[in-house]
């Protein structure tokens, strides 16, 4: 017999997984072009989702679920409802640009697109090693179907065998590190790995070689050097809609599933796992700010471009221990949530953009297709502006305080090495400046390429007109944001 509290843990992956199951089937009997019943179905859905988890977060209770197997904290409700706006608003985005390549055709768009939602609900409510692994497949296996969905474009299906291929490897480094962890703990709920190496008497060497291998799996899944072979690739050749779809939502995930493995299940081998992240932090925001200026392509700059940002992620959930010393941890795991929000913010608009300027048998991915944009539409040249300073972290927009409190959780540290690790990644912002500004230098200053016109849809210039103007305001009053991570951040360590 389910209990009640079961079912109230569980009732946003109830929603959107029978959701998933009835849109696609509706879907079938749908012939009109671009599924509009799928599509409407879809956003009503998210917004239910999104309202819901905002509605649970907000009472600030925590619930256990089936025997401890889920957790429903703040932090797991504030995630999914931000996890769900991020996903409706790709739908938004994507939605005629799907429609004029012929990846509506058979639904599976939109029920694959809630599928992976689906896998990132998993991931960010598991409270055992079984639930981590099982959201993380759904979530992988509805993106490897995902960037292969164009059919008729030989680069998609490129860069589909890539992904799966790596992306089959890198569950098996995390599968086979939670072996480990599970053969040195002889448990796989998380609550009582923490309990069991905060009590210690464990094989110390199998505890670590699994540490190794689950830190490699979140790599992958982070975009992190060494483990980021497959985001240039993936992001060039994968259909825009679907390299938003990628780059958004899935991020949050992935930090969740740093945030359930290394923080409530190992912080107390902080000390082990936290040095990792700095050499992965440090290789990130200098490979990817150096590789991505030698980019023409835009979807691979952004693709490098996603990878230093991802190295400013890691440098905030390296600062939260030191010396044994959690005082600092909330903060830290804070500073990196906000972060994680509003990088997939900016990100949302760079690739709505994209596929706004996206035409038949042209994709607009290259630098110079934005040449002279400001003379075609000041609008959406302004726009894409904004998106290019936020993630170049020029205030006054949330880019800016994104990486003032990541600096500012590694400053507070006053260990010389940490600040040492803001001072460089100070100076690698300014390097990843030249290839942002590059972007605006083209768009302002150079000349139109070719004769088009373009124009969104209504719902569309809105949502991306609400978008930008985030990145703006949150960036001049961003205290609402930051207290709604410091409370996730605080709640989730208290319990």
């Amino acid at each position: 017999m389910i209990d009640r509290l079961s079912l109230v843990a569980v009732y946003p992956e109830i929603i959107l997984l029978v959701m998933a199951c009835a849109i696609t089937l509706l879907d079938l009997f749908d012939r009109r072009p671009g599924k509009p019943v799928a599509y409407v179905l879809s956003i009503l859905t998210l917004i239910v989702l999104a309202i819901v988890t905002a509605n649970y977060a907000s009472t600030g209770k925590t619930v256990y679920g089936f025997g401890g197997l889920v957790v429903s904290d703040v932090m797991a409700n504030w995630l999914k409802c931000f996890a769900s706006i991020a996903l409706a608003v790709t739908f938004v985005y994507a939605r005629p640009y799907v429609a004029a390549r012929d990846m509506v055709r058979g639904g599976e768009w939109y029920g694959l697109g809630l599928l992976s939602l689906f896998g990132i609900f998993v991931i960010i409510s598991a409270n055992n090693f079984l639930g981590l692994y099982l959201g993380l497949e759904c979530l992988s296996l509805a993106s490897y179907a995902l960037v292969a969905l164009w059919r008729t474009n030989s680069g998609a299906a490129e860069a589909a065998m890539k992904y799966f291929i790596l992306g089959a490897m890198a569950s098996g480094f995390l599968l086979y590190g939670l072996s480990m962890l599970y053969g040195a703990t002889g448990t796989l709920d998380i609550s009582k790995v923490f309990e069991a190496v905060q009590n210690g008497h464990l094989n110390q060497r199998v505890l670590v070689f699994g540490i190794v291998f689950a830190v490699a799996g979140i790599a992958f899944k982070l975009s992190s050097v060494p483990f980021h072979m497959w985001v240039p690739d993936v992001y060039e050749g994968a259909p825009t809609a679907v390299t938003l779809l990628l780059g958004a939502a899935p991020e949050i995930g992935a930090f969740a599933l740093a945030i359930r493995l290394l923080v409530d299940g190992l912080l107390p081998l902080a000390m082990d796992w936290q040095p990792m992240l700095g050499v992965m932090a440090v290789a990130s925001l200098l490979i990817g700010n150096i590789v991505a200026i030698a980019q023409t392509n835009l979807k691979r700059m952004l693709a490098y471009s996603a990878i230093s940002h991802m190295g400013f992620v890691l440098l905030g959930l390296m600062s939260g221990v030191v010396n044994g010393d959690t005082a600092l941890a909330a903060n830290a795991y804070s500073s990196a949530m906000f972060y994680v929000l509003a990088y997939v913010l900016a990100t949302l608009v760079s690739f709505g953009i994209i596929m706004l300027l996206s035409r038949e048998g042209f994709e607009s991915d290259k630098i110079s297709d934005f040449a002279g944009l400001n003379k075609k539409s000041p609008l959406y040249a302004g726009i894409m502006a904004i998106c290019m300073l936020s993630l170049t972290g020029f205030p006054p927009f949330v880019g800016f305080q994104a990486k003032m409190a990541i600096l500012q959780a590694l400053i507070s540290t006053k260990l010389p090495v940490y600040i040492g690790l803001a001072v460089f990644a100070v100076i690698m912002s300014l390097i990843g400046a030249f290839y942002y500004i590059r972007v605006i230098k083209v768009m302002y200053f150079d000349e139109p390429k070719g004769d088009f016109t373009f124009a969104a849809p209504l719902d569309m210039k809105g949502v991306m007109s609400i978008n930008a103007a985030l990145l703006l305001v949150l960036g001049l009053v961003p205290g609402g944001l930051l207290e709604l991570c410091a409370k996730a951040a605080v709640q989730m360590l208290a319990t």
